[in-house]
């Protein structure tokens, strides 16, 4: 009898800090039966396009070992540091497909993401060889019926947290302790990150 595969989520981002929206999401997906395990995949710094807020690759990394420390449906990876840049999605998903064979891999999109989709490289490839899961964004209404086969629309929560939002709250000196897991907020408030972003992007 064949083993049967993993249902991995692929979420993928600059995670520029990870947030209680992005585990919150995560955590639904997993604990409702959409997927087994969820790889936050963590985008490294485009080198064809800088960003003065976005913080090096490794640290964001760090922060998202810290979210997810202890809940075991959820995993850090760095696997697009290792792939040309710019990474593109569906490069990583089949570079993905070939080093973990024995998984399935399903991208996490929004709903803002899936209207856009067309304008991504390769889109038909994507949905012609991957599972998506579509959550839903305010202000984008997605029809299930008008979905193709293997991209399914996730009916979670709809948690409206912004990394742009909480870069510029701590710059301000603001405490925003509680969108953030506790470990991370600990890491950002020792060592002193986002407070000097002249440039918020």
């Amino acid at each position: 009898m064949e083993e049967k595969k993993l249902r991995t989520g692929i979420f993928g981002g600059s995670f520029n800090p990870i947030h209680i929206g992005h585990l919150a999401l995560a955590n639904y997906l997993c604990e409702n039966g959409y997927i087994d395990e969820i790889w936050f995949l963590v985008s490294p710094q485009n080198p064809f396009k800088q960003n003065q807020s976005l913080l090096d690759d490794r640290l964001r990394l760090k922060l998202v070992q810290a979210a997810i420390k202890g809940y075991p449906h959820f995993h850090a990876s760095d696997f697009e540091f290792h792939l040309p840049k710019p990474s593109y999605t569906a490069n990583t998903l089949n570079k993905l497909s070939e080093a973990y064979p024995d998984r399935n891999f399903y991208l996490i999109i929004g709903a803002d993401n899936w209207e856009a989709f067309d304008r991504w490289k390769s889109p038909e490839e994507i949905i012609a060889r991957h599972n998506i899961l579509v959550y839903p964004r305010l202000g984008y209404d997605i029809n299930p019926d008008s979905l193709p086969p293997n991209v399914k629309a996730v009916d979670s929560p709809i948690i409206e947290v912004s990394s742009t939002f909480i870069r510029e709250s701590i710059s301000r000196g603001k405490d925003v302790r509680y969108f953030l897991h506790p470990s991370v907020y600990d890491i950002i408030e020792k060592e002193k990150l986002y407070k000097q972003s002249a440039s918020i992007q």
